[in-house]
């Protein structure tokens, strides 16, 4: 049986006077003020924060409404290389809470762990194997090596909770064929197919795909069946936005350079095409948040939201 690898986010302290300072930016804030203050000698004390058990959560918070935001971002990174073989393709997601709680004293997260199903002698269809976990200094450690609850006290506002990585092959989302015809001293054309390779009832939004092309070509014209390009002569490539992308679409573009009559004597490097996209609802390793329980000690209904997000990372196609 494996077990995932478990490690603390580093949490840095500074010394002043032989009291421990936190940097922790939201404590830092309580500090830091546009207000001037006289300095009382003989009356040192040891700011309350660092003394608390709790250092990364201000006592005295209030909120009109008590709830707590779950996004799982998941980032695919794909290399595929000129004959259409896929090189690389991995998954590492960062895991974001907002709190929004006025007395929070405890938060619990159960996720469909491979581990906790095979100890608990479920069925490991729908689990997920977790690798490379990271996890924010507020989870207990000694919690989640016993019985995989993540279990914790929130700070408040935005933080990251956990990480992890997934080592298993990911099939490419979006997949991307070219064709690149140049014409010596005459011009170039250039024809992009894009499809969409996840399930149908999910939708891409923000799709770029950046085609590059020769740094001496201009007069550029183009022609899709969705969405928009442009020339961008900056950076010698071809941007063909798609506002929303359904799953299992097929789309095409097609774009026309003229090249100068005198060719360049130096053999130009050819780079990959790059892919920027993120599917709301959806995450590449399945996995979903089994349930997420709040402890008010003021007695207050709190509402737990969770969000599944997967975006692109480093999404490279190169071409022949």
């Amino acid at each position: 049986m494996r077990t995932a690898r478990i490690t603390p986010m580093p949490r840095r302290n500074l010394m002043d006077f032989g009291f421990p300072q936190t940097t922790d930016s939201k404590i830092l804030q309580e500090y830091i003020t546009q207000q001037g203050n006289k300095l009382e000698t003989g009356k040192s004390r040891v700011p309350p924060t660092v003394t608390n058990a709790v250092s990364w959560r201000s006592e005295g918070i209030k909120y009109k409404k008590n709830e707590v935001f779950i996004d799982v971002v998941e980032s695919v990174n794909l290399l595929v290389n000129a004959n259409a073989a896929c090189c690389s393709a991995r998954s590492w997601a960062p895991s974001s809470s907002r709190c929004s709680c006025r007395a929070c004293r405890s938060l619990r997260l159960g996720l469909n762990d491979r581990v906790l199903f095979e100890l608990t002698g479920r069925s490991k269809s729908k689990s997920v194997e977790l690798e490379d976990v990271k996890f924010h200094q507020c989870v207990r450690l000694s919690r989640f090596d016993n019985d995989r609850t993540i279990s914790f006290i929130p700070p408040d506002g935005d933080f990251e909770l956990m990480s992890y990585r997934l080592n298993t092959q990911v099939k490419p989302l979006i997949w991307i064929e070219s064709v690149i015809e140049k014409f010596s001293h005459s011009r170039v054309e250039i024809m992009v197919k894009a499809k969409g390779q996840f399930k149908k009832q999910s939708v891409a939004n923000g799709v770029e795909i950046s085609v590059p092309v020769p740094s001496d070509a201009d007069s550029p014209r183009f022609k899709t069946s969705v969405g928009s390009a442009k020339y961008v002569p900056e950076k010698n490539v071809v941007i063909w936005s798609i506002k929303s992308f359904p799953g299992g679409k097929e789309y095409l573009m097609r774009a026309h350079f003229g090249l100068p009559s005198v060719e360049k004597e130096e053999v130009e490097g050819r780079p990959p095409i790059g892919v920027k996209f993120e599917i709301p609802y959806f995450t590449v390793s399945g996995i979903q948040v089994r349930y997420m329980k709040i402890i008010e000690k003021s007695g207050y209904q709190a509402l737990p939201w969770v969000r599944y997000i997967t975006q692109s990372g480093d999404y490279q196609l190169r071409t022949s």
